[in-house]
């Protein structure tokens, strides 16, 4: 223990556990400690006590971090403020920069880390008082724009940080992640080129799999480059070539190279690469770091997305599940399903519909009768025609069917979609009486195709009806029971013959 008498520190966070950790190490340490649960406390700290410097965390009640740096920036500018949190945001860093914060610690925090930014901030501390004394001399001024000068790397160090996690956070399929990720590369690191490569340990090569720019590169010996890959990711470990003096594997045309494996659960499944051809620009550690970064984010990305696609696809086995339980009760139902899904599709892309929207019309399509597995054998399956209190039982099927579906995890526009496959556009349809464009686009497209099919199927109470009468049917009810816009639409396409039974 150093009996050397030091400074007195400030810990503010509304973990006790935190502070009686920090406490008993700084202490240790020589140093007088003071803690407070949150900024309201620390300020009463402040009235009453001499404060040599302050760590405190962002989030806490009552009074939050940015706001007590803001109060000590107003009240006593001589003490450093150090932030510590678990998220750092590039607009956090910005707004307490200008209130006199001078570093950040992510947490968790190393108490070894904690002590060296204590002593750098101190050792600064008495820089910053100096300067304030001789601002005038140029010693001092020099000084100051050092300081500035790390800080603002930090705050670049940050946007860029920020910029890579939420970059892989909006990514939605797996296909995207890898183009994104060299496509960060060039941006980020001003790399001529960035390549990845998936690595085939069956027959130990690596294959290219994206590249950006989309250009074949400098040529190099494919045999002695793959070597290299395969001699880097068995290492597992970062390789940065700041300036190629001949390394074997690299041409003589790339001046700069790095390679960062990225790893999937422990196992290595790639290798993203990125190299200069040309110019001032070489390559620095900083840059291997902001690659490795990526390759963390992208592989925790690929996690994620694998773990939802799977979870998807249960999801769809178990509904489809439903529908082959009622298509043994009626065979009907999951043949009709599917002719009206094709039916949906032809007409969403002749409107115009995007990809995923034509997405949703192939879930909404193939389980819009789902809520049949509610409706009872006698009335789903009578031969004869049904009472009223017995089709008032079958119109309870979208509400049915969109119940199961929620129930399950789906989307509201899903199940909208199919709740309201029998709305007429007039307003008399159920379950809901929605009117005209109340009715949601895919459900308008829905129902034409739902009730061709219907039409032109044998049914047991009835033999399906002759094609000119289902059109005739099909344009009468233009304006009343369907959107005659895509009913012209719907015409057309059959009169071209893009829809035949």
């Amino acid at each position: 223990m150093n009996n050397k008498k030091k400074e007195k520190i400030l810990f503010v966070d509304d973990e006790e556990n935190i502070l009686e950790v920090v406490r008993e190490y700084f202490e240790f340490k020589g140093y007088a400690v003071a803690t407070a649960l949150n900024g309201r406390e620390a300020v009463k700290i402040l009235e009453n006590e001499k404060i040599d410097c302050c760590f405190t965390d962002i989030n806490m009640p009552e009074m939050d971090g940015v706001q007590l740096a803001e109060h000590i920036w107003r009240t006593d500018n001589t003490i450093p403020v150090v932030i510590m949190t678990g998220k750092p945001t590039i607009d956090y860093t910005i707004k307490t920069i200008k209130h006199g914060v001078v570093d950040f610690l992510v947490k968790p925090v190393n108490l070894n880390d904690m002590e060296l930014c204590l002593e750098r901030v101190l050792n600064q501390r008495e820089l910053f008082i100096e300067n304030i004394l001789l601002k005038k001399e140029v010693e001092g001024k020099k000084r100051l724009e050092e300081l500035t000068k790390q800080l603002q790397n930090k705050v670049d160090d940050l946007r860029i940080l920020n910029k890579i996690i939420s970059e892989f956070a909006e990514i939605g399929s797996t296909k995207d992640v890898f183009k994104r990720l060299v496509d960060m590369v060039t941006e980020i690191s001003l790399a001529d080129m960035s390549k990845f490569y998936v690595i085939n340990w069956p027959v130990n090569r690596p294959f290219e799999t994206v590249s950006c720019p989309e250009t074949s590169g400098p040529e190099i010996d494919q045999a002695l480059f793959e070597r290299l890959l395969m001699n880097i990711t068995a290492d597992g470990i970062p390789f940065l070539v700041s300036e190629n003096r001949g390394v074997e594997g690299l041409s003589g045309d790339i001046l700069s190279f790095m390679c960062v494996p990225l790893k999937i659960r422990d196992k290595i499944f790639g290798v993203l690469t990125a190299y200069v051809a040309h110019g001032e620009v070489r390559f620095s550690e900083k840059d291997l770091y902001y690659l490795s970064v990526m390759t963390q984010n992208a592989a925790q990305a690929i996690e994620n997305l694998a773990l939802y696609e799977n979870i998807y696809e249960n999801l769809f086995a178990t509904l489809y599940g439903f529908v082959s339980v009622l298509n043994a009760r009626d065979s009907y139902t999951q043949q009709h399903s599917n002719r009206v899904t094709d039916i949906s599709t032809i007409i969403g892309r002749e409107l115009g519909c995007s990809t995923e929207e034509l997405d949703m019309l192939n879930v909404a399509g193939r389980l819009h009768d789902i809520g049949k597995i509610g409706i009872r054998d006698e009335i789903l399956l009578k031969p004869g025609k049904l009472t009223k209190e017995e089709f008032e039982k079958i119109k309870e099927h979208p509400s049915i069917g969109a119940n199961i579906i929620k129930n399950l995890g789906f989307w509201n526009r899903e199940i909208n979609i199919i709740k309201s496959h029998h709305e007429r556009f007039d307003g008399t349809g159920y379950p809901s009486g929605l009117k005209g464009k109340e009715i949601p686009l895919l459900s308008r497209i829905l129902s034409i195709a739902d009730v061709y099919d219907a039409l032109a199927s044998d049914r047991p109470y009835r033999n399906r009806m002759d094609e000119k009468s289902i059109l005739e049917y099909l344009q009468g009810g233009a304006g009343t029971q369907f959107d005659p816009e895509i009913i012209e639409i719907f015409l057309r396409l059959y009169n071209e013959g893009k829809i035949t039974e």
